[in-house]
C-alpha cells in the first residue's frame, strides 16, 4: 500500500462515510515498508482534512437550516456538548459515531477554525501514534 491510500483511507475515514483507516495504518506499520514518521504524517493529515471537511458542511448547513431542531438527535446531542465543553471537546473528534457529529457541531457553532483545527489534529495524532506503537 502506498502512502496516498492511506490519506485517502484516513480522509474517507473522518467524512460521514465509514472506513478503517486504523487497520490500514496497523497493517502498514507492521509491514515496516514506510517510515513511521511518514505513516503518521500521511493518516493525521487526511484524517484531519476530512474532519475539517465535515465541519464544513456543519458551517453549510447551518446558513441553510438555521434552526437547530432540524438536526437529527445525534447531532443534537453533539452541539450540545460542543457549545457546553468549548474547542477542546474536539480533541475526542477520533471517537467512532461521536467524532464526526463533533466536528460537525463545531462548524455549525462556528467555533474559531484555526484553533479547532489543532485540536481536532492534535487528538488525531495521539490516536494514530498509539495505533502504531502498538503494531511495531
Amino acid at each position: 500500500m502506498t502512502l496516498w491510500e492511506l490519506f485517502l483511507s484516513a480522509f474517507i475515514s473522518s467524512t460521514i462515510a465509514p472506513g478503517g483507516s486504523e487497520a490500514v495504518l496497523a497493517y502498514m506499520a507492521s509491514t515496516g515498508n514506510h517510515k513511521i514518521d511518514h505513516l503518521l504524517i500521511a493518516a493525521t493529515t487526511g484524517n484531519t482534512l476530512g474532519a475539517m471537511t465535515t465541519w464544513g458542511l456543519g458551517v453549510l448547513a447551518a446558513k441553510k437550516f438555521p434552526v437547530a431542531s432540524l438536526l437529527s438527535a445525534k447531532q443534537q446531542k453533539a452541539l450540545i456538548t460542543v457549545r457546553s465543553k468549548g474547542l477542546w471537546v474536539l480533541f475526542f473528534s477520533w471517537l467512532p459515531v461521536v467524532g464526526d457529529a463533533l466536528c460537525f457541531a463545531a462548524g455549525w457553532l462556528k467555533l474559531p477554525l484555526l484553533s479547532g483545527f489543532l485540536v481536532i489534529m492534535v487528538g488525531k495524532l495521539c490516536r494514530y501514534a498509539f495505533i502504531v506503537w502498538f503494531f511495531i
